[in-house]
């Protein structure tokens, strides 16, 4: 409130601190001049935004979590968080790829895992780095190329090595 801070990024173990200050503070919830409150660099739990969300609301600031990589310059997906969210049970909703990137969820053999199941995060796209500088071993391990099955198309990827599913509602939840 003090600093004015309009844009805070921040992992959700940190902002767990900042819920429980805020909660505690004697300004009024709308003193904050937050627009958007974004989380990435650990998995993040839903329902510990309950206390937020019954002080601020959903819309004021905008919550939004992001999944990322070093290996795609830090982000690779974002997923704007409301109060339904919390409602409905979700996990740790990762959402959609940035717009030079995408996601695939595969198998051990880069096969499609089907709609629900957990699969491999293989990221492809122009954010995707060469490879590790002076590590051509772990290089050749983690950035293939791959034939998307849909198109034919070869493409550069990376193999996270996490895991996610498609949920049924067509979100991408982080499984680890």
């Amino acid at each position: 409130v003090r600093e004015g801070v309009t844009v805070l990024n921040q992992t959700p173990s940190a902002f767990r601190t900042l819920i429980d200050a805020d909660s505690r503070s004697t300004h009024p919830a709308d003193a904050l001049k937050l627009r958007h409150v974004v989380f990435g660099g650990e998995a993040l739990e839903l329902q510990m935004l309950r206390p937020w969300f019954d002080r601020h609301g959903d819309t004021q600031p905008r919550l939004v979590n992001m999944y990322g990589i070093t290996e795609t310059t830090v982000h690779v997906s974002y997923r704007p968080i409301h109060a339904a969210d919390l409602a409905a049970g979700r996990g740790s909703v990762i959402g959609e790829p940035i717009p030079d990137l995408r996601i695939d969820l595969v198998d051990d053999s880069l096969a499609p895992v089907p709609a629900g199941e957990p699969g491999e995060i293989l990221v492809s796209g122009a954010g995707v780095s060469k490879g590790y500088l002076r590590r051509p071993e772990l290089s050749a391990q983690r950035f293939i190329d791959w034939r998307d099955p849909a198109t034919g198309q070869v493409l550069r990827g990376y193999r996270s090595g996490d895991l996610a599913r498609r949920t049924p509602q067509g979100d991408l939840e982080y499984k680890g």
